[in-house]
Order: structure tokens, then sequence, then C-alpha cells
């Protein structure tokens, strides 16, 4: 082989090493791309067509400017004249018995203390003087009816007879409702103390064997199911709160309780120049008590805010922490991060992140948020 023709071999080979070199796939090269195709889809983005949506049940929605204006108050709870009672004693006597305690619930008529007392030995013995003479006097009936019959006495002496047994056993009815009434024992020494309505006990300064006299107070009760919410409002906003207006309460641990307005005074109170409005309790809220204090926000009716927009609750998901709301792009939906105001009614008003004409999800939008978790994960892996 000549100089020549080594050197064109040596050459060939050379240039096939230096092109596989240059077209060899590598591993950066292939992680490079995958992060370059990655970047064309941007971050929240999900691609649905017509026929998918549609299919899916994801319903639209155009935001609009105007949510309901929302006034802020601080209020207080309260028992209703029907849903509260207080339990006193019905006579002066010692306190032989103590049913229930703070706390404890109480059916409507049970019997919750009993009370030694004279004056359950004096009914007791009223009755028994009723039922006594009750007995006398049928016994004088039955005697003047036979001599009557047996045309012995007059029918005058009949009818005197009868007329006092009537009255015996009215007497004898009266007692009986009597002793009823105050819960006298079968011993006759002690006096029942019954609640009046049903709920649990929120005060018990009753002490046993304590001596205690005719009114004074042993219990109150209150229903759970029959509080109400009293608001104070400013004369300058009184006029602008109307029965039938819905409201929001807020509790210490951050619950809303749905409420609406029952009524509100048609005059200032003197000394504060406030009205008071009275919220109605959409249901029993297990732990409030009366005497608690809450944030009542209340929506007049009729006023809207133009500067702020409201969607409903269910356009609102959380994703990975943020508040998101899914807005129609031209192949699907973007994920919005936004910012939440107040919610009521159902609704919720986004502080930033919309913009009015925007088509937004609405019914549903949870499944996007599932189908963008599906993408993330694919992603991921």
């Amino acid at each position: 082989m000549t100089r020549k023709k080594l050197a064109i071999l040596i050459g060939i080979v050379f240039a096939v090493g230096a092109m596989a070199l240059i077209f060899w796939p590598t591993s950066e090269v292939d992680e490079h791309t995958q992060e370059e195709t990655a970047a064309e889809t941007p971050e929240g983005v999900i691609t649905l067509s017509e026929e998918q949506i549609s299919e899916a049940g994801i319903e639209l929605a155009t935001v609009r400017s105007g949510a309901a204006v929302e006034l802020v108050f601080p209020a207080t709870v309260a028992a209703n004249p029907t849903s509260t009672a207080r339990i006193d004693a019905r006579a002066s006597g010692v306190v032989r018995s103590v049913g229930k305690t703070l706390g404890d619930y109480v059916a409507s008529g049970e019997t919750v203390a009993r009370i030694e007392s004279a004056d359950a030995a004096a009914l007791a013995s009223q009755l028994s003087a009723a039922r006594a003479r009750v007995t006398e006097l049928s016994s004088s009936y039955e005697r003047e009816r036979r001599l009557f019959e047996e045309n012995v006495t007059a029918r005058q002496d009949l009818e005197g007879a009868q007329a006092n047994l009537s009255v015996a056993r009215s007497e004898l009815q009266r007692a009986q409702a009597a002793v009823a009434a105050a819960g006298v024992s079968g011993d006759g020494r002690s006096l029942a103390v019954t609640s009046p309505l049903a709920g649990r006990i929120t005060a018990a300064p009753i002490v046993l064997g304590a001596f205690v006299n005719a009114g004074e107070e042993l219990y109150r009760v209150v229903d759970p199911n029959g509080l109400q919410i009293e608001v104070a409002l400013p004369s300058a906003e009184a006029s602008r709160i109307q029965p039938g207006d819905e409201a929001v309460l807020v509790v210490g641990d951050g619950r809303e309780i749905g409420a609406r307005v029952r009524s509100v005074t048609p005059s200032l109170d003197p000394e504060s120049r406030s009205a008071t409005a009275v919220l109605s309790l959409s249901r029993g809220v297990p732990g409030l008590q009366p005497g608690a204090f809450l944030q009542a926000r209340i929506r007049p009716s009729g006023e809207i805010d133009r500067d702020r927009i409201a969607v409903p609750e269910d356009a609102v998901q959380v994703v990975e922490g943020r508040d998101v709301v899914f807005v129609r792009t031209k192949t699907g939906f973007q994920a919005r991060d936004v910012e939440l105001g107040t919610r009521s009614a159902g609704n919720v008003t986004i502080l930033s992140g919309l913009q009015e004409g925007w088509q937004i999800a609405v019914a549903n939008a949870f499944l996007i948020k599932a189908e963008l978790g599906k993408e993330g994960a694919t992603h991921g892996h």
C-alpha cells in the first residue's frame, strides 16, 4: 500500500468518527428537549374540546361586575321569650333532691328537683279531707235516695243531698289538680320542681340541703333551637336594613352561619342612639350560648357594589393551596389565581384575579381540577 492510499484511508476513518460524535443522541440532549417540550404548555392549562366540556356537564358563566353589599355589625346571642325559662321554687322549704345540673338536657315537664315543704303537707291534707268529704256525702246521698224511693223522705231532701255531693266532688277535683300541679310526693312531704320547656340548663344556683324561699331561682333553661341574634344598628344604617334581608354570622372559630333579619325596631334607643335588628338562625348551632358575641354581615336587599365581582362558590377550587378559578380559553381552560373576599348566599366576592367579560367554569369545575392533577402527575413522572 502506498503512502498516498494510507493517508486517504486514515482521513476517511477520522471523518466517519467525527460524524458519529456529532449525530449520536445523548441523555443530556434528550433532557433538554423534554424541558423545551414541557415549556411549550403553560402551567395550569387544560385542553378540553367543546364535546368533552358538554359530556362532563361543566357549566360556564360570564363574569359580571356587581356584588351584594354587606354591612358588618357586632351582634349578641340571645334567647327569645318562648325559648328560655326561669325555674323558681314554688314554695319555701328544704331542697331534698337535685336531679339535674349545669349543662344537662331536660325534657318538658321533667322533674329536676324536689323541695320538702309544709305546703306539700297542706295540699296532701286538703286532698285527703276532700276525699273523705266525698265519701261521707256519697253515703248520705245513697241513704236519701233509698228513703225517697220508699216514700219516707221528700224530694227536697234528696235534691239537697245530691247538691252537697256535687260540691264535694268539685272540691275533690280542685284538690287533686292542686296536688298534681305542685307535684306532691306520695308521702305528702315534698313538691316537684319541673321544667316548663325542653332545653339545656344554663344556670343552676340550686344547692342540695339548702333552705329556699318561694320564688327563689333554682334553674335557668334555654332551648338551643330558639336562639336569636340581636344586632345594634347605628342610626345612619338602620333605615337600610329591612325584615327579610339575608345575613351571615361569623362565630369565634371562624364558622359561618346563615341567618335572616326577622324584625327591626321602629325607633332608636334613647341612650345608644341605635336600633335593634333581630336575626333568626337558619338552623340550630351546637355550642352557641346566650350572651356570646358574634360578627353579623347583613346584605341590604337591592344594594349592589358595582366595583366588585362575585361568582358562585362552586367556581372556586383549591389547587396546591391556592384559590383558583378556571377561565375558558380557545382550547380549554386556564387556572387563574384569585383573592377571595366574603362569602354569602352561595356566592363569594373576588377581590382580584378576574376581569369582567371572562367566561369561567361554574358547575362541575372540580372535574377540571381533577384533570389538572392528572396532567401534573404525568409531568412529574
